[in-house]
């Protein structure tokens, strides 16, 4: 029994090209650029994406400050009294 024409096993006639006539690809767009244009497009582009970027108000960045400092304070101030919770906890059971 044949296959049928088109299957998977037995490719087609004109999907078969000879190797002369496939293009090889070297490297693509880098290829063609050589390492400092490459590096002045990198920061070209990192300008431009910096142009997008929503800076905050000097209030929000006020604000936003704040609230990390306090949120600081707070842990450190956790962190100390099981610290020191720990520490007594230790000593009055080895001593």
């Amino acid at each position: 029994m044949a296959d049928a024409v088109g299957s998977i096993d037995t490719p087609d006639a004109q999907d078969e090209v000879p190797e002369a006539q496939k293009k090889t690809r070297k490297g693509g767009k880098r290829a063609k650029k050589g390492p400092l244009k490459r590096l002045a497009l990198f920061y070209r582009q990192i300008v431009a994406e910096l142009r997008k970027v929503v800076w905050p108000t000097r209030s929000q960045l006020t604000t936003y400050t704040t609230v990390v400092i306090v949120f600081v304070v707070i842990m450190i101030g956790l962190v100390t009294v099981i610290d020191y919770g720990l520490s007594h906890a230790a000593k009055y059971v080895f001593g």
